[in-house]
């Protein structure tokens, strides 16, 4: 008796592997900002399992981003860059387009994600962080307390206007003034916006850290601090949500884009 064999089905081959999310740091001489962000992105991790998430920095720091997106290059990956900064400047609108296009060259697809910039889950996370260093005004507390919220600066001007929305959104949520200040290359400093609010009868004045990691900057913005001083954003959860955010963003327009030229 003869069985006939079933005839074997042709194999498949794998589709293309997603992209990789290449979280970017500035990078900073402090060590504890790498293992900062590190923290950070085991977070991001855990919240959407599979996903391949990197670190790069733009300098100081290993591996450096031009490393990053070669190695992918090599792998035949396609990569979404989400800058670790809050608001528009020269790196978020001229370092890292250009590396994007540099990686280009080897046949590497990487799109550049907005900055994480003003939205309710930086709120959160800043909120969140004033809340652990002490932060709980009463009803009375309220007409005496301030908060400045602390940022890196730039001389972009679409920059300090991302800032003021933070500020702005920040205030919204705690129900007090919040003014925001620089650590370089705008104004006001930390202790000009102090000074500003203690003119307005603002005492009790805490200060926002707007950082993703210990460095030089946040650390002389908290050394201002006349009252309490949040520590960086750092593996706050809402941060890493707000950093998978804006990949899916990049993802979805890029998506939005490709159907557009399509269509054409």
């Amino acid at each position: 008796m003869h069985h006939r064999t079933a005839p074997a089905h042709p194999r498949t081959a794998p589709g293309p592997r997603p992209a990789a999310l290449v979280a970017v740091g500035h990078g900073s001489r402090d060590p504890r900002a790498r293992a900062t962000l590190l923290r950070l992105l085991d977070r991001v991790r855990e919240l959407r399992p599979g996903l391949d998430v990197r670190l790069a920095h733009i300098e100081l720091n290993a591996p450096l981003l031009d490393e990053t997106l070669a190695g992918l290059a090599a792998e035949g990956r396609e990569a979404v860059l989400v800058p670790l900064l809050f608001a528009p400047g020269h790196h978020v609108t001229h370092d890292l387009p250009a590396a994007a296009a540099v990686a280009a060259a080897p046949g590497l697809r990487a799109r550049v994600a907005a900055p994480l910039g003003a939205h309710p889950l930086l709120v959160d996370a800043l909120a969140g962080r004033l809340a652990e260093a002490g932060w709980a005004p009463g009803e009375y507390d309220r007409r005496t307390a301030g908060v400045v919220l602390a940022a890196a600066g730039s001389r972009d001007p679409r920059s300090g206007a991302e800032t003021r929305r933070i500020a702005a959104l920040l205030g919204e949520r705690l129900g007090v003034p919040v003014v925001p200040a620089y650590a370089s290359a705008a104004a006001p400093t930390v202790p000009e916006a102090v000074a500003a609010l203690a003119a307005r009868g603002r005492h009790r004045i805490a200060v926002a850290s707007c950082f993703t990691a210990p460095g030089l900057f946040a650390a002389r913005a908290a050394a201002h601090a006349p009252w309490i001083a949040a520590a960086p954003l750092g593996a706050h959860p809402a941060l890493a949500r707000l950093v998978l955010h804006r990949h899916d963003r990049a993802l979805a327009a890029a998506t939005a884009r490709g159907r557009e030229l399509a269509a054409v």
